[in-house]
């Protein structure tokens, strides 16, 4: 069996490096970062923290290498998925299923404009990248999937996935119906991860800051006021994946806010700013989260026009 990780940042790749521990698997990742993937190449790909190990993978940052795989993952920044999507297409044909790891809402609909069959995913497995070839755990957490209900992918194929990763080691949940996952982790990521870019806080920080821990509520409320709107259960309590990530021992930065330590663009648009969208369309009431996302995109646009 052959497998592509389409994005081998953090996420990808510690999802990569434990089904490439099953021999029985040949695991692809492709990534445009050719420091990344030429590290990998040479050293092998690195995870360590929660656990630790290293295994060869198949790296590579030209997609035309990659052969014809069974199943995919996606584990880009939601900016890159429509990119990611047109160059990986052919690795996949018409029948292997593509699962979205990714944040933010709109992923699954894009890919689906170049793949048959998709798969719905949502995780709040912590990890961060430490150099080319090295990414960091930070804890083992639940990974949902299900299937993307518009493409039609038959739910026999998202629990193969799921019993696959499992067996590697990760701790996956396959539901008919992960709607109400991947909203319960959007609505996570809307509070933390703006909150966080904004302030510069770490995780811990901000949800101990009573301001911020106010802001972090407030913001929780407006997104599942429109969840609720949309006839959307979710699956699981937002507040307790911000109390799981605030009891992480280290300083943890959110990746929004590393990526604005880097001026790199964020993923706001898919997080903050899908909320406000759906929620202005149903006429839910959500300021906070427009205001998040107008800060976030005035930060973004200062680097390229500081004038």
């Amino acid at each position: 069996m052959k497998i592509c990780i389409v994005g081998c940042g953090a996420l990808g790749s510690v999802i990569a490096a434990h089904l490439a521990r099953l021999g029985e698997i040949a695991v692809y990742v492709y990534d445009v970062s050719e420091a990344h993937m030429s590290a990998i190449q040479q050293h092998g790909l690195r995870i360590s923290g929660a656990a630790d190990f290293t295994v060869k993978v198949n790296a590579t940052s030209n997609p035309r290498e990659i052969p014809r795989c069974d199943f995919g993952i996606f584990a880009t920044k939601s900016l890159h998925t429509r990119a990611a999507a047109e160059q990986t297409a052919h690795v996949f044909g018409e029948s292997a299923p593509v699962c979205s790891v990714q944040n933010g809402l709109g992923n699954e609909e894009i890919i689906a404009q170049h793949i048959q069959l998709v798969i719905r995913g949502a995780t709040t497995l912590a990890a961060h990248l430490i150099a080319p070839g090295h990414a960091g755990l930070e804890f083992y957490s639940t990974l949902w999937i299900g299937p993307f209900e518009p493409s039609g992918t038959p739910y026999k194929l998202v629990a193969q996935l799921a019993e696959i990763m499992n067996y590697a080691g990760l701790k996956v949940v396959a539901l008919h119906d992960a709607r109400g996952a991947q909203w319960t982790k959007l609505i996570f990521n809307s509070a933390v991860n703006a909150a966080g870019a904004l302030t510069r806080l770490h995780h811990g920080a901000a949800t101990r800051f009573a301001p911020t821990a106010a802001l972090y509520e407030a913001l929780l409320e407006e997104g599942e006021a429109v969840a609720k709107a949309l006839g959307i259960s979710l699956h699981g309590d937002p507040r307790k994946m911000i109390a799981e990530g605030a009891r992480h021992p280290g300083k943890r930065n959110v990746s929004m806010l590393q990526d604005v330590l880097a001026k790199r663009l964020t993923e706001v648009d898919a997080v903050n700013g899908a909320i406000a969208d759906r929620g202005e369309k149903l006429g839910v009431p959500v300021p906070l989260n427009r205001a998040l996302w107008q800060l976030v995109k005035g930060i973004e646009h200062g680097w390229a026009d500081p004038s």
